[in-house]
């Protein structure tokens, strides 16, 4: 510390700006950085500190030396003291007795470049969250952690936590030029530390505290505020699999996605949700042994509402901590990479919900959201619209997409009710939506976005998929951008599902008067990269559980599910379950508990989990049921007509080479003897699957193993064979002669 006689020097209340001052003491400085750490005035520097509730303060050099900083008069908290040249210092504090140590955060530059600045204002920081958000680093050899928040229109904004008494007079930050950033590196808060950012708007209302919308981390709910996390340091294994995943979502790749709500998939005692760590080992291991390719994650972004099961998300850059942090999240991701799983994860950019902590209205003006709640306000879900006509706000989600991608290894994202982005009077009566700017519907701003998400990740991120829930018509959802397409992988085919299982709930005496109802599907099943879709939205709301939608006795709502299950895999398109339906679970599913696993000891429970475990083994090794399911050469009918009886009958055709499969499908409680069914090849067809089989829960009625043809036009095919069909079944079928290519079935 320069050693200067204080006659040299002139005195404090010469240089202090005393209304700046009292606005520091009252929480109200807008440039907290022009007045307090060390500021040039004229040939010398004043260095003033604001610490409320010390008796004392020193300026300690490098050598140790203090030097006292009195306290500003009238000016509680407030100590200055004029230097003759830029101080070099840390502080040490003294109330009753009690010293404590600490650096000044006002001593310390910005972080954030004007480089920085200038994409974060252009909307075309790919990677935004490297900026904004807390991150942990050093800055001028000294630890901390980095704050930076994005609140064009606030007065003052500072970053509050246990480490300064939640008082929002003692770390206000500093606003980067006219970007509507503010920063502050503040030396002092750790790794876990809880935090918020206290806000002053426009108008000079102190806000209710927000939580930070690039927060890594967040508090357990009902705490609601964001905490550090470093997630700086991944410990990946994953590799090979990355090199590989490619392959292994491609349009003509298996894909059977499993999916989950972690918090309710399985409990441990006292009711207590999993942790990661424990469903890197029991749902990965669990998926696996039950053949599937993908589990989907219903959205694990920090929401405030348990039923919500997080489609209302307020941390969208936080994986949820009811299952652990950030690291133990990845620790999750790389179990399931090493088992060769792939992770999706629902993604929701279409709304958000208003608790006070969000988004909504978070610097005292609509910044996330649009103004007129014709276009800012869901009115289904009572949540706020994205206003993704604003260049930051899509820039918030279009990285936000690319950061679960890359942070967390996940394999591609499924967005959320992409309907309600599309059109601008969705779920709106007349009057009630504002048109575009060419009078129409259409939501130009949210279709860019997807399209911007889409480009975005598929061409920062190898071998991604995309999947988007949308219930329309809306043209080429799984067309490539630069052919006028939104430029997703894949697309729910929700409308196979509303057909095929309104044609199920049925009883079995009046399908035949809605006989085509289940054939619907296949006039535009190529249209689109297509995901079949047993959701968990069919099986709420007191809709009742996937079994209990099927009619009739016990044994045939079981065999009803089974043979639905049979048409859904041998259909073109990729498949989801939801969890709990792989084995029939009875009840609804229940958000606050775990599936009832008990059931899979009851031996038509166990029957369905096995038909279904055989049914992604059979779809993954039969080329036939995968490589061709969005061209119309991958499927023929071969009886589509046959309403009496309630029979179809299909072909699923591969490529050159593979063996082809012919699937029947008798949705009567009626044994039928003797049907014919057209065949391509002469020679024993095997009896592949058979969902009337003992081991599945069946009557065990079927074909002894097989069936040889004769040479008897039927069908369109030159041989058939009589078969019987076991009462509501599925028969798959593939054929045994050395005339097509056999592949190993997987163990």
């Amino acid at each position: 510390m320069p050693k200067v006689s204080p006659k040299t020097l002139p005195q404090v209340s010469s240089l202090i700006d005393y209304n700046a001052a009292r606005a520091i003491l009252e929480g109200r400085c807008a440039d907290p950085f022009a007045h307090l750490g060390p500021q040039k005035r004229d040939k010398h520097w004043l260095l003033t500190v604001f610490v409320p509730g010390a008796d004392a303060l020193h300026a300690v050099d490098g050598d140790g030396t203090k030097t006292g900083l009195p306290p500003v008069e009238d000016h509680p908290g407030l100590f200055a003291r004029v230097f003759a040249k830029a101080p070099d210092y840390t502080l040490e504090a003294e109330r009753d007795g009690t010293t404590w140590s600490f650096e000044d955060p006002y001593r310390f530059g910005p972080v954030l470049t004007e480089s920085d600045l200038y994409y974060l204002g252009e909307g075309s920081y790919q990677r935004s969250w490297h900026a904004l958000g807390s991150h942990r680093m050093q800055h001028g050899g000294v630890t901390g952690t980095h704050f930076a928040v994005w609140a064009p229109n606030a007065r003052r904004v500072s970053v509050v936590g246990d480490f300064n008494m939640w008082d929002g007079r003692r770390a206000p930050m500093r606003q980067a030029s006219d970007s509507g950033i503010w920063e502050i590196f503040l030396p002092d808060v750790a790794e876990g530390a809880a935090y918020k950012y206290e806000i002053i708007g426009h108008d000079g209302t102190v806000l209710p505290l927000r939580a930070d919308p690039y927060g890594f981390g967040a508090e357990h709910p009902p705490k609601t505020a964001s905490v550090v996390r470093d997630i700086s340091s991944p410990k990946w294994t994953d590799d090979t699999w990355l090199g590989e995943r490619g392959e292994k979502q491609r349009i003509d790749a298996p894909v059977s996605i499993y999916e989950v709500n972690l918090s309710s998939w399985k409990r441990a005692e006292g009711n207590r949700p999993l942790s990661y760590v424990e469903l890197a080992e029991e749902l990965v291991a669990y998926a696996d042994w039950m053949g599937f390719t993908h589990i989907e994650l219903m959205p694990i972004s920090e929401h405030p509402f348990d039923g919500s099961w997080g489609y209302q998300p307020v941390g969208l850059y936080a994986p949820t901590i009811r299952h652990g942090t950030p690291d133990k999240f990845r620790f999750f991701v790389d179990a399931a990479h090493a088992k060769g799983l792939g992770v999706l994860l629902d993604w929701v950019p279409g709304h958000f919900p208003t608790d006070a902590h969000g988004l909504g209205n978070f610097d005292g003006t609509h910044l996330y959201e649009h103004a007129d709640p014709k276009e800012g306000f869901h009115q289904d879900w009572n949540t706020l619209i994205f206003n993704y006509g604003r260049l930051e706000v899509a820039n918030y989600l279009t990285s936000n997409a690319l950061f679960w991608l890359e942070e967390y290894h996940l394999d591609g994202l499924r967005v959320d009710a992409v309907a309600s982005m599309l059109y601008r009077d969705y779920s709106r009566d007349d009057g009630a939506w504002i048109p575009n700017k060419d009078g129409g519907r259409e939501n130009y701003e949210a279709i860019a976005l997807l399209q911007a998400v889409n480009t975005l990740t598929y061409g920062e991120c190898d071998g991604i998929m995309t999947v988007a829930e949308e219930s329309t018509a809306f043209p080429g959802v799984s067309r490539a951008v630069d052919h006028g397409g939104l430029g997703f992988g894949y697309k729910w085919n929700m409308g196979w599902m509303n057909d095929s299982l309104h044609f199920m709930q049925l009883d079995p005496i009046h399908r035949q008067h809605h006989h085509h109802q289940f054939t619907f599907s296949l006039h535009y099943a190529f249209s689109e990269n297509y995901i079949l879709p047993i959701s968990h939205d069919e099986v709420v709301h007191g809709k009742g559980s996937m079994l209990n939608k099927m009619p009739g006795p016990r044994w045939e709502r079981f065999a009803n599910l089974r043979a639905y299950y049979g048409f859904m895999w041998t259909h073109p398109g990729k498949k989801l379950l939801f969890m709990g339906q792989e084995f029939a679970q009875s009840a609804e599913w229940n958000h606050n508990q775990s599936l009832d696993w008990h059931e899979c000891d009851i031996p038509d429970h166990r029957g369905m989990q096995a038909w279904v475990r055989d049914l992604n083994r059979v779809y993954r090794a039969h080329p036939a049921l995968h490589v061709n399911d969005t061209r119309p050469s991958g499927f023929q009918w071969l009886e589509a007509n046959d309403a009496a009886n309630s029979v179809f009958a299909f072909m699923r055709n591969g490529n050159e080479g593979d063996a082809r499969v012919v699937v029947v499908i008798n949705l009567t409680p009626v044994e039928r003897h003797s049907y014919r069914i057209g065949l391509p090849l002469a020679g024993v067809w095997r009896e592949t699957l058979n969902s009337d089989a003992q081991e599945y829960g069946g009557g065990g009625r079927g074909n002894l193993g097989q069936v040889a043809t004769e040479d008897r036009h039927w069908m369109g095919q030159e041989q058939s064979a009589q078969l019987t069909l076991p009462p509501l079944s599925t028969i798959i079928l593939t054929h045994a002669s050395s005339g097509e290519a056999q592949r190993e079935e997987p163990s």
